[in-house]
């Protein structure tokens, strides 16, 4: 039977893997709004477009959902935030302009500034 230091370093190691495993310690963080308000406007597709993206190898990436922002008519938006550079909010996200998102901006560093709002 382990002991409890071995278990309490088990549990550790597997808290680190999991945080490691979701891209909590990424120096870019995509986020797509998806209120219903935004779904309908089209963010699934945008968001589809960069969780596939990054399970096609798209490194140092995390992917999440962000609330409703009350800018309507911008709908869908995505920010992307990475470190130490200003957060950019895109408005008007098709999975088009997504995919243009991600050969720019998260691989080439290029800000967007026509969609930016």
């Amino acid at each position: 039977m382990a002991t409890p230091l071995e278990l309490i370093k088990k549990k550790r190691a597997e808290a680190i893997n999991r945080v490691i495993s979701k891209g909590y310690l990424s120096t870019k963080r995509v986020y797509v709004g998806m209120a219903t308000c935004e779904i309908a406007a089209g963010s699934k597709e945008a968001w589809d477009v960069f969780k596939t993206a990054i399970e096609q190898g798209l490194t140092n990436v995390y992917l999440s959902q962000k609330g409703c922002v009350g800018r309507c008519n911008l709908e869908p938006t995505v920010e992307v935030i990475e470190n130490d550079r200003m957060p950019v909010k895109y408005g008007k996200v098709t999975a088009k302009r997504a995919q243009e998102i991600v050969e720019r901006h998260l691989k080439k560093g290029e800000i967007i500034t026509e969609w930016t709002i």
